[in-house]
């Protein structure tokens, strides 16, 4: 990553009793100590958007870190620079905030506890920091008591508060609303713990009745517990609730050590929330000198056929596996297993064909057949073939195609198995051109006890994203903790689940909105391998008992690869569908998973969002709209396109019969001449949209014929 300009000065005059603005005066933040208790308050162009709110910890068999504080010093600063990230929605990010570091003492127990908040010209983030001291060296936090004071029954789109999953449809609601509606927001999941009536998880996004847009988060989240937030719905205020470990206890702390940051990113226009970079600009840069071997994925796979049911990840049906007991070679085949050679090298062939890098193959492995919910220890090695599929041969296939293969890690929640053979499974991957895996993390975790989003899991998820870096590895984190701007730090996480992905649509289905609320909540801490692109929306055709849909136009499948930005992209239906669509296909095909500039053209959470996306090192441009559940109309303009130079627009659109529910296959394909002066008025169907491929002209001749938009 390359710096371009850095500034570092103290500013004196920025603090006048503790107050702090952002470098465009928009935000102010006060720092108050009333009577030895901590608290901070924030507000944009004068308008309040957090009310005084607490600060501090409860502690384990230790007094509390909540009052009794006196400041020992506080310092201002201002930063600025501007950094390349590996990969991301823009090729360069500008970090640029005003600092203030507040030094705390407890005068009954010379205890020391530091504040720093760095207010931005989009929010704030602030983090605790504990100096190394005598008098504080070891300690449990029983939780921590950072508070949010909303001004108001604030619009939130929300997902219950759970230690386990993230697997929920979002509910949008008053917040007052919220207690009421939490039985029926908990739907059914392989693992879940969801722990109050008023409990939900962040990112959390909010509208004001003033039309201001909120958005808390965290930042950075290493070696600390994943926060949750409390919604007290007489007062409004939402207070942190850390994920406890086994035992109860929140967090093991040694000093010196800093939590993550806290963040709320605010504006009167919805799309500033989707472009901020506050969260990656709270993390550290790259940790890594080398980062060449790091590059973004579009890919295809062996896994919607078994999501849907069609097909089987265990090889047999036996009904009791032991690694290395059990004798596959002469086991009875259940005829269902998909992983075979003869199906990855179909695979492989459509992959190099069209243009994919990898192809991701799950099931390949022994142990199958008893993995799901049985709190096995010893389930997976990850380096066991089963008899049909052969390694080296598949390895050395898809290298003469110019194809990898992408490696699939189930863990079934056993995360101690898992660093067991950790160095075997990805020497392995590395010793058969393996350069990327999908981890996963389906069912309750071993060591039992332990959830999905304490620390002690929080600190599996870096070792495993750590140690695969020293084989240069990518990773893409199923089932993981929710991503907090890590990838800045380290930029081989290229994805994460952690949310209700793609998956669902064959399990029941995700409501027409859903992808019009998760770039303002989860993408907000990173990209998420949704596992967009399918075009056959009826569940019957692959699996006659499976009676689910797809909520979903195809239009709207093919925006979602600009709406929902990753670096790492599937087409996730079966080739055989995207045969029977190749015009459709082609968007695919030809849109970027790398880019140089990101535009919020619309955007209103839960309703619609549009995109604009220039892809990195070219003058083409990508365009991508979702939409809910409601018939709208989009408007929208070129004036992003350079003057200079000549575009073909290619729209991929609902046709006018088209319906999530009714035909969802209604589809039109245009093709226009378009200048910076060009407007586009395009109908969108329920649960529809469309998407725009951009393509700079060399040859004017190539627009003869072709309208002017």
């Amino acid at each position: 990553m390359k710096k371009t300009f850095v500034i570092l000065l103290l500013l004196p005059s920025i603090l006048l009793g503790q107050e702090l603005k952002s470098p465009n005066g928009k935000f102010s933040l006060q720092f108050k100590l009333e009577e030895g208790t901590p608290s901070y308050e924030l507000s944009m162009s004068g308008e309040p958007i957090i009310e005084p709110s607490g600060l501090g910890f409860e502690l384990v068999d230790m007094p509390s870190l909540l009052s009794d504080f006196e400041i020992k010093n506080t310092t201002t600063s201002t930063f600025d620079e501007t950094w390349e990230p590996v990969w991301g929605e823009s090729s360069s990010i500008r970090n640029h905030y005003n600092e203030l570091l507040v030094e705390l003492e407890q005068t009954s127990t010379n205890r020391l506890m530091n504040i720093r908040f760095r207010l931005f010209d989009d929010g704030l983030g602030f983090r605790y920091e504990f100096p190394e001291q005598e008098k504080l060296v070891y300690f449990v936090i029983q939780e921590e008591k950072t508070q949010f004071a909303l001004t108001g029954d604030h619009k939130a789109f929300w997902i219950p508060g759970d230690y386990d999953t993230q697997e929920y449809n979002y509910t949008t609601s008053k917040l007052s609303e919220i207690p009421g509606l939490m039985d029926e927001a908990v739907t059914p999941n392989a693992s879940q713990t969801p722990f109050s009536k008023n409990g939900v998880q962040t990112a959390l996004m909010l509208k004001t009745d003033k039309g201001i847009y909120i958005n808390i988060h965290e930042a950075a989240l290493v070696e600390y517990a994943c926060i949750h937030l409390e919604v007290n719905p007489g007062t409004f205020v939402l207070e942190s609730h850390l994920t406890p470990d086994a035992q109860g206890k929140k967090g093991y702390m040694q000093s010196p050590r800093n939590t993550p940051w806290r963040t709320v990113i605010a504006s009167k226009h919805a799309g500033d929330i989707l472009l901020s970079n506050i969260t990656l600009n709270l993390n550290e840069p790259t940790a890594y000198e080398d980062t060449s071997w790091i590059k973004p994925v579009k890919y295809i796979g062996v896994w919607w056929e078994m999501i849907t049911g069609k097909s089987s990840w265990a090889y047999t049906d036996v009904p009791s596996v032991r690694l290395g007991e059990t004798d596959f070679e002469n086991a009875i085949p259940n005829g269902r297993h998909a992983a075979n050679n003869e199906k990855v090298k179909r695979y492989i062939d459509f992959a190099a064909e069209h243009g994919f890098s990898q192809v991701l193959v799950e099931g390949w492995n022994v142990g199958w057949e008893d993995w799901f919910g049985k709190s096995k220890d010893y389930v997976f090695d990850f380096l066991t073939p089963y008899p049909d599929f052969d390694v080296v041969m598949l390895r050395d296939y898809a290298k003469s195609k110019g194809v990898r293969l992408m490696m699939h890690h189930e863990t079934s929640g056993s995360a101690r198995n898992y660093e067991r053979f950790m160095d075997k499974a990805y020497q392995f991957m590395a010793d058969n051109n393996y350069n990327s895996v999908k981890s996963g993390y389906v069912g309750n975790i071993i060591p039992r006890g332990e959830t999905h989003y304490g620390q002690w899991m929080v600190n599996h998820y870096q070792y495993a994203l750590e140690k695969a870096a020293e084989y240069k590895i990518m990773v893409n984190a199923h089932e993981a903790v929710r991503p907090t701007g890590l990838s800045r730090t380290y930029p081989n996480l290229i994805g994460n689940e952690s949310a209700r992905g793609t998956e669902y649509e064959a399990f029941g289905g995700n409501t027409p909105d859903h992808t019009t609320i998760l770039p303002f909540t989860r993408l907000i801490g990173g990209p998420m391998d949704y596992t967009p692109g399918i075009f056959e929306t009826d569940m019957t055709k692959l699996n006659p008992d499976n009676k689910s849909r797809v909520n979903t136009t195809i239009a709207r499948q093919l925006a979602l690869y600009v709406t929902m930005y990753s670096p790492l992209q599937m087409a996730a239906d079966l080739p055989e569908h995207y045969e029977q669509h190749l015009d459709a296909f082609q968007f695919i095909k030809d849109v970027a998973i790398d880019w140089d500039t990101s535009l919020v053209l619309e955007a209103e959470p839960g309703d619609y969002i549009t995109y604009a996306r220039k892809e990195k090192g070219t003058n083409n441009w990508f365009v991508g709209r979702t939409n809910d559940e409601e018939t709208r109309t989009s408007n929208i303009d070129f004036s992003f396109l350079d003057k200079d130079k000549t575009y073909v627009a290619t729209i991929y659109s609902d046709d006018a019969t088209a319906h999530y529910l009714t035909n969802p296959k209604g589809y039109k394909i245009s093709k226009y001449r378009v200048t910076p002066k060009s407007k586009l008025s395009q109908m969108c169907a329920p649960g529809g949209g469309y998407a725009i491929s951009i393509m700079e002209v060399k040859d004017k001749s190539e627009t003869k014929g072709l309208k002017r938009l």
